[in-house]
């Protein structure tokens, strides 16, 4: 009597098959979980930028609102006397400006031996801090927009100081997520009219 043995197993076309199609898998729950990821980081990124946007923002506008006189004032740039610190005994001379490529935006913040005009400047005091360092400058948009007291826009260069009773800051960060576009942005419209002596 004859017993045919029968084979069990996987003959290698099926095993090709299989290893395609779990390769096939792989790539697509890569791809999925990277892109997802990636994603994610793009957001995390653009809300940390957009928390930077908004606190600078009250901050600038806030050393602003509490200045005591503008010592010059252009689109990009602005000199004045202000409280930096809300504990500093006298004001200080500060100066907004972006660098040369319009990508960071800075203040130079200079102390002073008494308020003005006694006081002079103390120039080894000055100090240089980095208020946005994702900057966007959006083209056509000014960092600063000044205002007459019928909330009328200046055109720069103005000749007196004293006819600013408003100044806009416009701030932007680039985004990092195509969706949202290039850039975001916040402006804060300030009024000067009661000049404050403190923070």
């Amino acid at each position: 009597m004859s017993t045919a043995t029968q084979r069990s197993g996987f003959t290698i076309l099926e095993l090709l098959i299989a290893l395609l199609i779990a390769s096939i898998l792989s790539i697509t729950a890569f791809t999925f979980f990277s892109t997802t990821f990636l994603q994610y980081l793009k957001l995390d990124m653009d809300a940390t930028s957009l928390n930077e946007l908004a606190e600078q923002s009250q901050r600038v506008a806030k050393v602003i609102r509490g200045l005591t006189d503008i010592v010059s004032a252009s689109d990009n740039d602005l000199v004045a006397y202000a409280y930096f610190s809300p504990v500093d005994q006298y004001v200080s001379q500060i100066h907004y400006y972006k660098n040369g490529a319009g990508t960071v935006l800075y203040a130079d913040v200079t102390h002073m031996t008494a308020n003005p005009p006694s006081g002079t400047l103390i120039s080894s005091s000055t100090r240089t801090y980095t208020i946005i360092s994702s900057f966007y400058t959006i083209s056509g948009t000014p960092l600063f927009t000044y205002l007459n007291s019928g909330d009328v826009i200046l055109t720069t260069p103005i000749g007196d100081q004293h006819t600013i009773k408003g100044i806009r800051i416009n701030l932007s960060v680039r985004s990092n997520n195509a969706a949202v576009g290039q850039y975001t942005s916040t402006s804060l419209e300030v009024s000067l009219r009661n000049r404050k002596t403190n923070l």
